[in-house]
């Protein structure tokens, strides 16, 4: 890469001492070292005095993401996300997002939050999905955190099982009387016999019971069409908890001649009303509440939501990730904790104080603004957010989830204060927003894993690319006009090529730097974080 006039230039500006060190840290096979920008001296290391240590690459494809800590949720629920993940061995992260969404599952249509304490408010539904291997445990740590919303369902329907009975036999007696009479009034020749008979098939309409139904929490497996009549059916909210994929099928069309059905998930995430006019069925709801706990495993998501609709829609950018390092082949078989009965009991009875009192109708949410430091906490985290978004941000790849990101920091944020204080919470405390923004935060590394890991993030498959060619020639730096030339067939647009580099620089792969050209523009170079080739090839 290096020419005489470059060392000329070099040795005008820094002097031959640094010609001589330029020169003995050039590379014998492939591309050189590049020389230093024209304003630095380089030290022994033939990089710059200036130029701080390299830290560790976040490499595209790797996981390499912060830990998630159960620490992050308060009192029973914390603890017993704690205890799930030590008694599986398996990633805190897990237990941590299932009991956010359980949480989700209990609070939601009954309770919003109002950050400014006014008509802006955000519901508690919640989106989570886990993405680990098949073989990770992931139905043991469900069914351990579901297992007391299966029992709040049980005794529900043991004390309405009487009620239910009565008023299915008032319903049944009042619709057979309704078809015997409309037999009798289409059989009756008489016009005052008639209309007699119609307002005696009004009034037991009239009269008629409302139906009811016992509980139910959530589901497992569903389709678009019966999620609606689920939310008619249970006050306007439900909750998809389940380890399988057959909800991504749903949503991807599979019954439903390959259509993607989106709407209805979409508006039970966002409180919109949906109104259903066709001619099987019509439905009405005014604010629906939908959550989601998945655990699903990487190949199968990667599968099903690498479809455009689904990140155009804006389904993806609903979801918080966690994509934990896999635990398989790192447990140990000879240890065997149980989770503790008094951690689990306290956790069960919080849960039970969190649905106390809840009813299959539709009631107006309760709203809890948040105190004012909780308020300027939140503020600053979405100001944060917010400086990082567009184009050359460093959200820029996901800025689609991050515009979501403050508004679920807020859900957090209330779903922890009512899991901490219980439902007589009045606001919510600047300790759950401090809680639910270390969350957030924590979860921006894992989101940008998952969107490499669906596909949805092309310029993450660019990065990579140009990752793999670097790697291959073992080159510690080159210019940009060489990497294009190489991948001509990928990077027909330089400005393709300098989107990748940016997430590239922005991961702590390659750092860019000018090199000066007697008579020329000066050339874009990047030289490689030498840490990369430490992590396989």
């Amino acid at each position: 890469m290096s020419t005489m006039t470059d060392m000329n230039d070099l040795a005008q500006v820094a002097g031959p001492d640094a010609v001589r060190a330029s020169v003995a840290a050039a590379r014998p096979v492939g591309t050189t070292t590049p020389p230093a920008p024209r304003s630095s001296h380089l030290g022994d290391s033939g990089r710059p005095d200036s130029e701080p240590e390299w830290p560790e690459p976040m490499l595209p494809g790797s996981i390499r993401v912060p830990v998630i800590p159960a620490t992050t949720l308060p009192g029973p629920v914390g603890e017993m996300a704690r205890a799930v993940a030590d008694s599986t061995q398996t990633p805190e992260a897990m237990a941590t997002l299932l009991s956010l969404s359980i949480l989700a599952t209990a609070l939601q249509r009954r309770v919003e939050v109002a950050p400014f304490d006014d008509d802006y408010t955000e519901p508690l539904s919640l989106w989570t999905l886990m993405a680990m291997q098949s073989g990770s445990r992931k139905t043991a740590v469900l069914n351990a955190l579901t297992g007391p919303l299966l029992r709040w369902e049980k005794l529900q329907r043991d004390r309405l099982r009487p009620e239910i009975a009565r008023i299915n036999a008032a319903r049944a007696v009042a619709k057979k009387r309704i078809e015997k009479l409309t037999k009798d009034a289409a059989g009756n020749d008489d016009e005052h016999q008639r209309r007699r008979l119609r307002d005696e098939i009004a009034r037991i309409e009239d009269e008629m019971p409302a139906e009811i139904h016992a509980p139910k929490l959530f589901t497992g497996d569903t389709t678009a069409e019966t999620l609606q009549t689920l939310l008619v059916k249970q006050g306007e909210r439900m909750a998809v908890l389940t380890d399988e994929a057959g909800i991504f099928l749903v949503m991807a069309g599979l019954y439903s001649g390959g259509q993607a059905s989106l709407d209805v998930f979409l508006q039970g995430h966002a409180g919109s009303p949906v109104r259903v006019d066709r001619a099987e069925r019509e439905a009405y709801l005014e604010r629906p509440a939908m959550s989601f706990g998945l655990a699903l495993q990487p190949g199968v998501l990667a599968d099903v939501a690498s479809g455009r609709r689904f990140r155009d829609s804006g389904l993806l950018a609903r979801f918080l990730y966690a994509i934990p390092e896999s635990n398989v082949g790192k447990r140990d078989v000879r240890r065997r904790v149980a989770i503790p009965e008094t951690v689990a009991r306290a956790y069960e009875h919080r849960l039970f104080e969190l649905l106390e009192g809840r009813t299959l109708t539709p009631d107006k949410p309760t709203k809890i603004a948040f105190a004012d430091a909780a308020r300027e906490a939140w503020l600053d985290f979405a100001d944060e957010i917010e400086r990082g978004q567009g184009d050359g941000g460093k959200f820029e790849a996901i800025t689609d989830w991050t515009s979501k990101l403050p508004g679920a920091a807020a859900r957090i944020a209330g779903l922890i204060e009512l899991a901490d204080v219980g439902l007589g919470a009045k606001l919510v405390s600047h300790r759950s927003v401090e809680r639910a923004v270390e969350l957030c935060r924590l979860l921006i590394p894992h989101a940008h894993e998952a969107f490499g890991l669906l596909g949805a993030d092309s310029v993450d498959g660019d990065a990579t690319a140009i990752l793999k060619w670097v790697k291959a020639n073992r080159l510690t730096s080159f210019k940009r006009s060489e990497c294009q030339k190489s991948m001509e067939g990928r990077f027909r647009s330089v400005d393709r090529l300098i989107k990748a580099a940016e997430r590239l620089a922005q991961r702590d792969v390659l750092r860019e730097f000018k090199l000066m050209n007697r008579g020329a523009p000066p050339s874009v170079c990047y030289r490689v974080n030498p840490k990369c080739f430490d992590k396989g090839e």
